[in-house]
């Protein structure tokens, strides 16, 4: 994005959650990459966004004096967090952040993530005055994707909003599949599901009263918590992208494969 493009920019705040006891790579926001922790490659990256501020958000002391050390500002929240939402929503509280003051989630173990996402989906959320987040979405050009439970399937109306995400393949090409079957298909160029990449955009009143928005069973069934939203009417703008970021740091394998993009 030009110097030009970021100057159309609406102010915005990033915050980062980074939890010390992730479930399935304990302690990966510390792990050394490169030479420095994963999350201070998150830390710069972000900086390097233009954001109005970046904070930190943590619950662990770990956390909290490695932040310290790359001179990262950072905040102490509450240790019951279920998602990384509610732990922006208190930073947001803490903040004093009203209204349409936007805040974007950046995951603490997506070293890699082009600056360009974060300004894509500010600028989506600006452009839409009724919508009250925003996220972002690739192109799905495989049929392995397509079926893969792994991979969030998203779909838009046409004002680009997202309508439905879902792990299943949808929608359904009921003569496409029918007729040529589906597994090693291509997809075709138009077909229209999405791939979700996780980056979120809120105003800060959504995430003022994002505690009073109950589970829905929509997220129960799929552990997607944008249904949250969706079930609740709220609008959610969409950005597209035209390739999938590079992968985060969800494994040990995740953290040697950067490693050796590093060393390459």
């Amino acid at each position: 994005m030009t110097v030009l493009e970021l100057t159309s920019l609406p102010e915005f705040h990033i915050v980062i959650p980074a939890r010390y006891a992730s479930q399935r790579f304990p302690q990966k926001l510390m792990a050394d990459l490169g030479g420095k922790p994963v999350l201070q490659w998150v830390y710069e990256l972000s900086l390097k966004a233009g954001a109005k501020s970046v904070t930190i958000a943590t619950d662990h002391a770990i956390i909290e004096q490695a932040a310290k050390g790359f001179a990262a500002p950072v905040l102490m929240t509450r240790d019951d967090h279920e998602n990384g939402t509610e732990r922006l929503a208190e930073v947001a509280a803490k903040m004093a952040w009203q209204g349409d003051e936007i805040v974007v989630n950046v995951q603490g173990d997506e070293p890699f993530l082009p600056v360009e996402l974060i300004h894509s989906a500010v600028a989506a959320l600006q452009k839409d005055a009724q919508a009250e987040m925003a996220t972002v979405a690739c192109p799905i050009k495989n049929a392995e994707d397509f079926f893969n439970p792994n991979v969030v399937k998203l779909v838009c109306d046409e004002q680009q909003r997202a309508l439905y995400f879902s792990r299943a393949p949808m929608p359904w090409d009921r003569d496409g599949f029918a007729n040529k079957g589906h597994e090693s298909e291509s997809l075709e160029q138009d077909f229209p599901a999405f791939r979700h990449i996780g980056l979120y955009v809120y105003r800060a009143s959504l995430l003022a009263n994002y505690a009073n928005l109950p589970m829905s069973p929509l997220e129960r069934w799929e552990k997607l918590e944008q249904l949250r939203f969706l079930h609740q009417g709220i609008k959610v703008q969409v950005a597209l992208a035209d390739q999938l970021p590079p992968h985060g740091v969800d494994t040990p394998q995740d953290l040697e494969a950067l490693r050796d993009h590093l060393a390459s």
